[in-house]
């Protein structure tokens, strides 16, 4: 399918095949093409915490409210944004430089520039949402062309998901998303029209 083909053929998938195991190469493929997602800054602002042994998905369970997909699925990846990713930004900028394609001078201006936005209060979190979504809509993509259906979830307990999975403060749970081999079809949801979706210029 083309990539068009595949955003409209993906729907959320909440029956999954419980016997079925992901091999660890789809997963590593499925995970590569979510981390080419844009980013502000190239910041990266994201980690995917892989839920995949039958022990953890059945404690994660009741903190995603019992959404049986959690248990169900080969595997729940928890999407964590990075509040603190301009601490990523020495790494990033100096493979800039190392690549020959900025100056240290510039490096420099752009990292100071970069803990400068961070200092205003909210930013670090509203970055992190935003960014973390972008490479969950991207993993989904991926998945569904390896064959594989998927679900995001935002109903769960974030404060008892960084408990049971030891999330440090730095990252932001931002959702959940099941990832499996689907059973049955999907319920084929209602989408406005492109007419309805558009605004030229202005309200």
């Amino acid at each position: 399918m083309s990539g068009i083909d595949i955003m409209k053929e993906r729907r959320s998938i909440r029956k999954f095949d419980p016997d079925h195991t992901m091999p660890e190469e789809d997963l590593q493929e499925i995970i590569e093409a979510a981390i080419e997602a844009p980013s502000s800054w190239n910041l990266q602002h994201w980690k995917f915490l892989a839920i995949q042994s039958d022990e953890k998905k059945q404690e994660v369970l009741p903190i995603a409210y019992n959404q049986k997909q959690v248990a169900d699925g080969d595997v729940t990846i928890a999407v964590l944004g990075d509040r603190e990713a301009n601490h990523n930004a020495e790494a990033v900028f100096q493979a800039a430089v190392d690549a020959g394609d900025m100056t240290e001078e510039i490096r420099d201006k752009v990292v100071a520039s970069i803990h400068g936005a961070y200092d205003n209060e909210g930013f670090g979190h509203n970055e992190a949402l935003i960014n973390a979504s972008l490479a969950s809509m991207q993993l989904m993509l991926a998945a569904k062309e390896k064959g594989y259906d998927s679900v995001p979830m935002g109903g769960f307990d974030g404060a008892k998901l960084r408990e049971a999975c030891n999330i440090p403060e730095r990252y932001e749970p931002v959702m959940l998303i099941a990832i499996g081999k689907a059973t049955g079809d999907a319920r084929q949801s209602f989408r406005f029209s492109w007419e309805d979706a558009v605004i030229r210029d202005s309200f």
